[in-house]
């Protein structure tokens, strides 16, 4: 497994980076289980797999034979059902004196039309159903029920997320990774940012702030791919080609039909608009767009490939009807990929990255404390006051251990000094929250300066 072309090519950029979200597939007991893992390309869903094939395979307790990797891009339905009948006769053998579980570990499944009817028929039907299942995907098939064919009584009694989402690495992955020396904060509850604990913790970092800032603008310019952060770690910089790469990713799930620029300057659009609610049509205008139609079609195949994450307008928990929204790029790179490879497009502005980041990281926090919001595009949600000022992440009810309570409501300013003048907003409508500021830390009034870094490696 160790010779398999995509783990040897990984050598060539590997930091130690390994993401943990199938260890308990790696460790537990074959069977009964169906998980749908998704993320965007090239954030190394292929090589978790391959990882736990490795893992599985290296099992006292498991035959190798149980455990089948199985590429599924350029596949129809009928492809996959065949293979699944092949790869257990092939391995019947093995169920000589008592029928074995199997191990399915289908990449990229979700863009084959059909898939979820075909895995909902062989759970049904077949042996497969008390089978270990792992189906990922980058985009979706259009038209694909995975929750009522696959999620609704067919993913099995093991305990264990049926939906997860495999993103960049976080702020925390790239500190560690790239080998900062300073300390890693722990995480907290997103409803415990301002807790005397937390306060204790900041003040034991504060001499590090410049070395955070430092930290956090590298991680602004690199982003969390796993290898655009070894080649920032090693040489300096992302290299053209893996930028290229993005690229090729991009215009294949967004605008496959469009020029080789278009991808480029929708994502410059983007960011460049993050820090205020999108307007579609002034998009449309700007990009030259012949219908808003094709415009909401792009960003929703930029929301569909986990590259963007809308961040609604909302009143406590409730969206406000008709409300323009925002967009946040689910990571930096991704906004500094049009000033790279498209020649007069600016680069992106820090103020714009560090709320985007610190957004995605709510975002992402969220959903680990409750499966499938991130899916279902119920995370975050910018507030407006009275005199029409803006909070970026207003309060969002998550559950806890002592029931249903709420997220501490964050406001990003990229600032060294005069933050209490910022802090008015926030502090008049919620009395509470953190400004996620440059380098200025100050935890004793009703409002909180922490330095943005300290607040990603909280929230993740």
């Amino acid at each position: 497994m160790a010779q398999h072309r995509i783990l040897r090519s990984r050598a060539a950029y590997d930091l130690g980076y390994r993401p943990r979200i199938l260890d308990d597939v790696c460790a537990g007991e074959v069977g009964d289980l169906l998980v749908v893992l998704t993320g965007p390309r090239r954030i190394g869903k292929s090589v978790a797999l391959l990882d736990t094939a490795a893992r599985l395979c290296a099992r006292p307790d498991l035959d190798p034979r149980q455990v089948v990797y199985l590429p599924c891009d350029g596949m129809n339905a009928q492809d996959v059902h065949r293979c699944l009948v092949l790869a257990r006769e092939l391995t019947r053998a093995i169920d000589f004196d008592r029928p074995q579980p199997r191990v399915w570990l289908l990449d990229e499944i979700s863009g084959v039309p059909g898939w979820t009817s075909t895995l909902k028929l062989a759970r049904d039907t077949t042996d497969f159903g008390g089978d270990t299942v792992v189906a990922t995907g980058s985009r979706w098939a259009a038209g694909e029920d995975v929750q009522g064919n696959l999620l609704a009584g067919r993913a099995g009694t093991t305990p264990g997320r049926r939906t997860r989402l495999l993103l960049p690495m976080t702020f925390r992955d790239f500190m560690i990774a790239s080998r900062r020396q300073v300390p890693v904060l722990d995480a907290v509850h997103v409803s415990d940012l301002q807790s005397a604990e937390v306060a204790k913790a900041l003040d034991a970092v504060a001499f590090d702030v410049d070395a955070y800032d430092l930290a956090w603008q590298d991680y602004l310019t690199c982003g969390g791919f796993p290898r655009a952060v070894a080649e920032h770690t090693r040489f300096g910089t992302v290299s053209d080609n893996y930028l290229g790469d993005i690229k090729s990713w991009l215009r294949t799930d967004v605008d496959p039909e469009g020029p080789q620029d278009s991808v480029p300057l929708l994502l410059s659009v983007v960011s460049e608009r993050a820090t205020s609610p999108f307007n579609v049509a002034n998009a449309v205008e700007e990009l030259g767009y012949k219908s808003r139609a094709i415009a909401e079609r792009r960003l929703n195949r930029l929301i569909s490939s986990q590259a963007a994450l809308w961040c609604p307008r909302r009143e406590g928990d409730k969206l406000v009807a008709g409300a323009q929204s925002k967009l946040y790029l689910t990571d930096p790179l991704l906004a500094s990929l049009p000033s790279r490879l498209r020649s007069g497009v600016p680069p992106p502005d820090m103020t714009r990255l560090t709320e985007m980041a610190i957004g995605i990281a709510m975002a992402r926090a969220i959903d680990d404390l409750e499966e499938g919001r991130w899916v279902s595009g119920d995370t975050i949600g910018y507030v407006r006051t009275a005199r029409q000022g803006e909070i970026d992440l207003g309060p969002i009810t998550v559950p806890s251990a002592a029931g249903p309570v709420e997220s501490v409501p964050i406001e990003s300013k990229w600032v060294e000094h005069g933050w209490r003048s910022e802090a008015r907003t926030i502090n008049g409508k919620f009395g509470r929250g953190i400004l996620a500021t440059k380098s200025a830390l100050d935890v004793t009034g009703e409002v909180w300066a922490v330095p943005a870094p300290l607040v990603a490696l909280l929230l993740q």
